[in-house]
């Protein structure tokens, strides 16, 4: 059975973007840029919201861009190589190959996937991962966590009911942000007993 995994890049005070919609405030870095392509490798799936999918469409639509340095055309390919659901009620076409769109978010059609895919699925956006954690779904929760604090903004996890975490490993990097792995126990994490 496939992992569910929520990757997302968050400031220290726990922001995805600032109250602007801003998410601009982390710098380039090729250590953090190669560890990302190389955790994404494993993907066989990304579910996107429509706001991330139109952001990362241009590691396919935008050739100039992989063109910029091998680590950008390594992440092209990667990202490339991965099948992609959007989950959108406004979308009428994508610009990307092997891509679809859903109107809604079907947990059971996600637990479907899980039991079926050969590989690791990736969800992206804030809303979306919120839903697939409030039933169960989420596997793990993948954060980089920027030395940066915005004050505010769209919070990188649910709101709500307390949620739990079992811890699953870190990797510090030079520039300060810190990649944490954990688990999701209790109301939104899968259902099981706690040790």
């Amino acid at each position: 059975m496939a992992k569910l995994i929520y990757v997302n890049n968050v400031s220290l005070d726990g922001y995805m973007e600032d109250e602007s919609g801003v998410f601009a405030w982390f710098p380039p870095d090729d250590e953090v840029f190669a560890f990302t392509t190389d955790l994404l490798r494993s993907v066989g799936t990304f579910l996107y919201g429509r706001r991330l999918y139109e952001m990362m469409a241009v590691w396919e639509t935008d050739a100039a861009l992989a063109a910029q340095s091998g680590l950008m055309a390594d992440f092209a390919s990667v990202w490339q190589a991965a099948n992609k659901v959007v989950y959108s009620t406004t979308l009428t076409e994508v610009s990307t190959a092997a891509t679809s769109v859903e109107r809604r978010f079907d947990p059971a059609a996600v637990r479907q996937l899980k039991a079926t895919a050969g590989r690791d699925i990736t969800i992206g956006g804030a809303n979306l991962a919120a839903q697939a954690m409030r039933a169960g779904l989420v596997d793990e929760c993948q954060l980089f966590v920027w030395p940066t604090a915005v004050g505010g903004g769209k919070p990188g996890l649910p709101t709500g009911p307390r949620t739990d975490f079992a811890l699953l490993g870190e990797r510090r990097f030079h520039n300060g942000v810190v990649h944490l792995r954990y688990r999701p126990l209790g109301q939104f994490g899968p259902r099981e007993t706690r040790r």
